[in-house]
């Protein structure tokens, strides 16, 4: 543990000094189109895989690329770990978030958020919030961009219960536009609320689309199907590692809901 500790010691410090390299050279993307700030981000996402790969022996596999249409499109990922939102918009032309409007609020980096498109909410306003929240990312998807929503709206520790929200339902039917649902164990090696990094394969799932225009019932059953069994499934192998890794069963995630 000690060596993971230095390890992850190490990686956050490089990470950090990193983002600040690359958020001084972004700024003259302020006076670009969104996508050169949007390249920067993915220098971002490149060099962290290098990092977690170099520093922490984090192998990231992405399976089922093929299976990311081109296109307007609704990605339901699910949460458990801040990675996802640095690596998960590399593979998109034109990506925008939802996020809460407090990141905004942060110098610089706040202000990258804006001049790329992210759709900033006040999770305080309700059903305004919601309604304001489904027309922008309608008027969004449908002028070309790709929207990342995690339904179940924060991170969530692996193995806990799912808390799957239904407004991203409705944001699914007012962009008529597929949905790629994606599963991923990122939580059990950069977890949440702690700057330690263990070992092992992180993998990310870009699981089978599914068609715009179903019934509001069906779509949530078959999201929440489909990221939950994947995600059982890639969890559970990436415990396995982690036993032969470390020696032991991990115990910084709960093990069930």
């Amino acid at each position: 543990m000690v060596s993971i500790f230095l390890r992850s010691l190490l990686f956050n410090v490089l990470f950090y000094a990193v983002l600040v390299c690359l958020v001084i050279m972004a700024l003259p993307t302020f006076l670009m189109p969104p996508r050169a700030t949007l390249t920067v981000a993915k220098w971002w996402a490149n060099a962290t895989l290098v990092l977690m790969r170099v520093i922490c022996n984090i192998r990231v596999e992405f399976r089922g690329v093929e299976n990311i249409p081109a296109g307007p499109l609704v990605i339901a990922s699910k949460h458990q770990s801040f990675w996802e939102t640095i690596v998960l918009p590399q593979f998109f032309d034109r990506p925008i978030f939802i996020l809460k409007r407090q990141l905004t609020y942060i110098p610089v980096f706040g202000q990258f958020l804006v001049k790329t498109g992210m759709i900033a909410i006040d999770r305080t306003a309700g059903v305004k919030a919601l309604l304001d929240m489904t027309r922008r990312a309608r008027d969004a998807v449908r002028g070309g961009c790709q929207l990342v929503i995690f339904p179940e709206g924060t991170r969530r520790a692996p193995g806990a219960a799912p808390d799957y929200k239904t407004g991203f339902a409705q944001i699914y039917a007012a962009c008529g536009v597929p949905c790629l649902p994606i599963a991923l164990n990122s939580g059990l090696f950069w977890p949440r609320r702690t700057f330690m990094r263990y070992p092992g394969t992180l993998v990310v799932e870009f699981l089978a689309p599914l068609p715009p225009g179903l019934p509001k019932d069906e779509y949530l059953s078959r999201v929440r199907n489909a990221i939950e069994d994947a995600t059982g499934r890639i969890v559970e192998a990436g415990r396995r590692e982690q036993e032969q890794l470390l020696g032991r069963a991990p115990s910084y995630v709960p093990s069930g809901g």
